[in-house]
């Protein structure tokens, strides 16, 4: 549990997340816990910053639609 979790709130807060922001985005979305971080999360990030976003707003739209980054694969998503 702590190697999958904890990489996982490591990762939002580097993001930019507080701790109140990681517990809400996880409460609404709990199967954000269960998504991959190099297969899902970091892909995600990568291609929301690839239009134009920095750490904060990929913070705030991951907060908001944490449903994105539960995809399979967003390579495949986007095939």
């Amino acid at each position: 549990l702590e190697e999958n979790l904890k990489p996982k709130v490591q990762w939002l807060k580097a993001l930019g997340m507080v701790d109140s922001q990681v517990a809400k985005t996880i409460a609404n979305f709990p199967q954000l816990m269960g998504c991959s971080l190099e297969d899902n999360l970091k892909p995600m990030v990568q291609w929301l910053k690839g239009l134009g976003m920095d750490d904060s707003q990929v913070a705030k739209t991951i907060m908001k639609f944490p449903q994105l980054v539960s995809t399979v694969s967003l390579e495949e998503n986007l095939k």
